[in-house]
């Protein structure tokens, strides 16, 4: 039986180099989505470069609440840089967040993908899966609602290993669980199950992603991965050293084998029904 995976390339505007990565994976057909940064200098640059992958994967808005500085002047006042993920889930969680100035952040975030790419993103998450988070996932799905057509929305509330496993349950357990539900109940289209969590750290992605396939699901799942390219940046960026080998993997003979060996397509896998 032959399974479906939405492999989706976070971070596409953080730096040139993983923009220009992302762009060379998707023309040669090895991913099905990416997901845009669009609060950084990179971004309107790197817009122009995926004019050529339109037809060949979805873009997605990759909201980020946690990294670099906000676009609305509202939130800008309250935050002058984005906290940190460990900052932003407490304040979520003890409903301390600015609801009314992230609202207005989601729309300027929003604004800014389709003023550089024309259209509105075909699937909507966030940086650090922070769109599940209480309060933040309450105000993407209503703006969400009201765009035509209707983005998917990246579920958080499945995620299925190997890898990792308390980073697994801490995504479904600080929003992702609850997020589901309103997916289903809204009738969003959505993934059926999240994979591709691990610390980064471990040098063997290729054994990763073997892990991954054998374990997709008849319904199939959405696979988010980081690849990139070294640049003069790297030293900002924690992840640099897997994005590297995330991009030597995906782009060779070993990924496209490792496909048909676990009868495993590319493509979408979005699904509106309940679950």
């Amino acid at each position: 039986m032959t399974r479906r995976l939405a492999l989706c390339a976070d971070d596409f505007g953080r730096t040139p180099a993983i923009s220009d990565t992302i762009v060379e994976l998707a023309g040669a057909g090895r991913l099905g989505a990416v997901s845009c940064l669009v609060n950084g200098p990179h971004w309107p640059a790197a817009a122009l470069s995926l004019r050529g992958c339109v037809d060949r994967v979805d873009l997605g808005l990759h909201f980020n609440l946690t990294e670099g500085r906000p676009l609305s002047p509202e939130l800008a006042r309250i935050w002058p840089e984005l906290p940190a993920l460990p900052r932003l889930i407490a304040m979520a969680h003890f409903e301390r967040l600015p609801r009314a100035a992230l609202a207005l952040e989601f729309a300027a975030q929003l604004d800014a993908f389709t003023a550089a790419t024309g259209a509105a993103p075909a699937l909507v998450d966030a940086h650090q899966h922070v769109h599940h988070l209480p309060g933040v996932r309450t105000i993407v799905l209503d703006a969400i609602g009201r765009i035509a057509p209707r983005p998917a929305v990246r579920n958080t509330g499945r995620v299925i290993g190997p890898g990792f496993a308390v980073k697994r349950a801490l995504i479904e357990r600080t929003g992702g669980r609850q997020l589901l539900a309103q997916l289903r109940s809204r009738g969003f289209a959505h993934n059926a199950a999240l994979t591709g969590v691990y610390d980064f750290g471990q040098v063997d992605y290729r054994a990763l992603m073997r892990g991954w396939l054998a374990a997709l699901p008849v319904e199939g799942a959405m696979l988010f991965c980081h690849p990139g390219a070294a640049s003069s940046e790297g030293a900002a960026d924690p992840i640099a050293a897997a994005r590297v080998r995330e991009a030597a993997y995906l782009r060779s003979a070993a990924f496209g084998a490792d496909l048909a060996e676990a009868h495993v397509e590319l493509g979408p896998v979005w699904r509106a029904a309940p679950a």
